[in-house]
């Protein structure tokens, strides 16, 4: 059977720290289940990417000081958002900041947001990651942003999801 799925356009930042740790949320999504993702989500009916992207990281980590730059990525990947299947389509975009906490206000609303926790993760660390990366190929994205110091800015496509475990 297959799944009528609901178009959804979002973005999302990657914030790097001056160690190039990437800062991380881990979430528990009922359709794919625990995950990793950076900060971001769905996008406003007529908001651009680039201004969802600075709500969307206000909203989830408390920061107004970290400003999105050159685009890392597109990609599109289906999950059940609120009980509805999506079709999400997101920007990726790349982003110097201090590596620090989300605020108190901020931390206070991720359980709605289906949130468990958040983490910096360390450039081998994320490599071994023992659950999945969203995009999967964010990785070897980063590592191409450290040696050529540009975002590739590439269109990954549909990328399916594989069945993580429920954390």
């Amino acid at each position: 059977m297959t799944v009528r799925r609901t178009p959804r356009r979002a973005a999302r930042v990657a914030v790097i720290a001056p160690d190039d740790a990437v800062f991380l949320f881990g979430y528990d999504n009922e359709e794919v289940g625990v995950h990793w993702a950076m900060p971001g989500g769905g996008l406003d009916p007529d908001e651009l990417p680039r201004e969802g992207v600075l709500r969307e990281l206000r909203e989830e980590t408390g920061w107004t000081d970290v400003r999105p730059g050159a685009l890392l990525c597109t990609w599109e990947h289906d999950f059940t958002r609120a009980g509805v299947p999506v079709r999400q389509h997101e920007h990726i975009y790349v982003a110097r900041g201090p590596r620090r906490a989300p605020t108190p206000e901020a931390a206070a609303a991720h359980a709605e947001d289906g949130i468990l926790r958040w983490r910096w993760w360390a450039p081998r660390e994320l490599a071994e990651a023992p659950e999945p990366l969203w995009p999967p190929q964010l990785p070897g994205l980063l590592d191409a942003l450290r040696a050529t110091g540009v975002p590739q800015g590439v269109d990954l496509g549909y990328q399916p999801h594989v069945a993580a475990h429920r954390g």
